[in-house]
């Protein structure tokens, strides 16, 4: 079950995704952190944020939407009081999110973190629909993509993924404009800009007006973009949106995913990534899979060689 990437090896190819699972001590007395991949902590930044005003969530009939904002406690609390905790699992796979209103943010937030122990990667978030400076701004910007990348691979000394948004005429495009930056994999698909109404109120559900919608409403458009962009770059894909069961994480290793990411689903089990390792391991043995990995663009389509 264990797969390789960007420098990692990791014991099986299922991550908790950022913004669903804590800074991941909030979840160690239900899930086992060292039975996991990896999981992706909540968004850090240089200084400590709130977030947006509630209401926030809102369930939709197959998702959720979320206009969070990136609340979290910031880089230095981060550092001081969640990292050690979970330095108390050693074989756990740490990735940080990082993200900033500014290049410089990025930047320094990084630098923050290279001294810190226990962070096996970073995953630079160029994607977040939800907040209203930084965030998808450079991850809909062929331009500022290339230069953030460019200086956040500068200073990193850890491996780099780049989360990339789908809210784009070409997601594939983007990737390829990270990896040539100097990213080590990128990772996709964030939430997709949506909103809900109140028809009693006649206002939007969400305080935000728009929020991103996540869940299984946006599987199938996920993973038309993972195998875009599987085909279009080299470095490895880490794929995600509205994987709830194991059939559905096969589904992105097949259209060239390495790993994939579970988000929503913890949502409504916050033991779901979890039982979707399991599950997986099982997937493999009743369909006489021997690795994993052999999954990964395993995709077949006997009609295109007819």
């Amino acid at each position: 079950m264990t797969v390789r990437f960007a420098g990692l090896d990791l014991v099986n190819p299922v991550i908790a995704a950022s913004g669903t699972f804590g800074y991941g001590i909030e979840f160690e007395e239900l899930v086992n952190l060292e039975a996991i991949g990896a999981f992706v902590t909540k968004g850090l930044s240089l200084q400590p944020m709130a977030g947006n005003q509630p209401p926030r969530i809102v369930q939709t009939a197959s998702g959720m939407l979320n206009a969070i904002g990136l609340q979290n406690v910031g880089v230095d609390e981060f550092i001081a009081k969640k990292l050690p905790e979970l330095n108390r699992y050693p074989k756990a796979k740490v990735i940080a999110n990082v993200f900033g209103n500014k290049v410089t943010d990025y930047v320094a937030v990084i630098e923050r973190l290279n001294d810190a122990a226990g962070i096996a990667a970073y995953e630079l978030n160029v994607s977040c629909p939800n907040v209203h400076e930084g965030g998808m701004a450079f991850g809909a910007d062929p331009g500022a993509l290339e230069y953030l990348v460019a200086r956040a691979r500068a200073v990193s000394n850890r491996p780099l993924i780049v989360k990339l948004s789908p809210n784009v005429t070409s997601v594939a495009q983007m990737a390829r404009i990270s990896e040539l930056a100097g990213a080590d994999a990128v990772s996709l698909v964030n939430t997709f800009m949506a909103m809900a109404i109140d028809v009693e109120k006649r206002q939007p559900a969400i305080r935000n007006i728009t929020a991103g919608l996540s869940g299984p409403a946006i599987k199938p458009i996920a993973l038309r973009m993972v195998y875009e962009t599987a085909k279009a770059v080299q470095i490895p894909v880490i794929g995600m949106g509205g994987i709830v069961t194991p059939s559905d994480a096969v589904e992105f290793l097949l259209a060239g995913a390495t790993a994939i990411q579970v988000g929503t689903a913890s949502y409504a089990d916050p033991c779901a990534v979890e039982r979707l390792s399991n599950g997986l391991t099982r997937w493999c043995k009743s369909h006489n899979v021997p690795k994993v990995s052999s999954l990964t663009g395993a995709l077949e389509i006997p009609w295109l060689n007819q």
